[in-house]
């Protein structure tokens, strides 16, 4: 039963990303890519500090590793803004398939950041992956466009901000790790979103927007960690990707996208990569037999 949980957690997730994409399209041209991300981190914080302090953990915030949180939300808060941006210009298709190039991008860095080794399998599924990129971006004079690269790095910084989660893993909280997300990317969405001396607030019709990507957010990643902890990885990595054929039906019903054989099969590319790490690390991390 643990796998049949696992895989119902997940399609939570798929749902909640699923949501929290027709949330930040719908408020494309009404609130830029930082103010969103101010209010959605602001609404994290009331989040954060009532869940620390109903569960009393907020005694676990401390600063020792001050700098690695700034580059972790960073990285964070730079990924998410480009995912925003992309979002109103590109098919979501497109999107969520560049987005699930993320674990790809951590194989990459980990090895130089982790101390993590350099394997024939991964270098190939890197290989592989990044052919499944290219394909999906359809690197052509007509298609290549400010958005389209957007879409491509979001995933890097998604991917450093995977790194420099699993470095502050090893001695910080969830809760310190959850303030100081909210915190930081509340002064970074402030500073963005204020650099021209005007900040928009949200009105009435867009409130519950708002809160969509505030919440949809959160519950989606408590939803992959849940399952993760229910699932093996490559249970829960195959029903991830089906937030592909979802989003892509989405975006034909909703906004009349295409519906374009080149992302799927370049999605393909991209799963079967990783695919093929997280079974490599799963045979690493077996114990040998004495």
């Amino acid at each position: 039963m643990q796998p049949v949980r696992g895989a119902l957690w997940m399609i939570g997730a798929m749902l909640s990303f699923t949501f929290m994409a027709i949330a930040g399209r719908e408020l494309s041209g009404k609130l830029d890519t930082f103010e969103i991300m101010l209010y959605r981190s602001l609404i994290g914080v009331v989040i954060v500090l009532v869940v620390a302090r109903y569960a009393n953990t907020l005694h676990q915030v401390d600063t020792g590793r001050f700098g690695l949180h700034v580059f972790r939300n960073l990285a964070h808060f730079t990924g998410q803004n480009l995912w925003f941006f992309a979002l109103t210009v590109i098919p979501l298709s497109q999107l969520f398939a560049f987005e699930f190039s993320t674990p790809l991008w951590v194989a990459l860095i980990a090895p130089f950041v982790l101390g993590e080794r350099w394997t024939f399998t991964r270098i190939l599924a890197c290989v592989l992956g990044f052919l499944g990129i290219l394909t999906v971006a359809r690197p052509d004079a007509i298609t290549i466009g400010p958005a389209t690269i957007a879409a491509a790095l979001c995933a890097v910084g998604f991917a450093g901000a995977v790194v420099s989660t699993k470095l502050l893993s090893r001695t910080d909280s969830v809760t310190c790790i959850l303030f100081w997300l909210v915190i930081l990317q509340s002064v970074f969405g402030l500073v963005c979103a204020g650099y021209d001396g005007s900040i928009k607030l949200p009105t009435a019709e867009e409130w519950p927007w708002v809160l969509v990507v505030s919440f949809c957010g959160l519950i989606a990643h408590f939803c992959i960690t849940t399952a993760l902890g229910l699932a093996p990885a490559t249970v829960v990595a195959p029903l991830d990707f089906l937030r592909l054929p979802l989003i892509s039906m989405v975006g034909f019903y909703l906004y009349s996208e295409e519906l374009v054989y080149s992302v799927f099969f370049g999605a393909g590319l991209i799963f079967i990569a990783n695919i093929m790490n997280i079974r490599a690390e799963q045979r690493r991390a077996k114990p040998v037999p004495s």
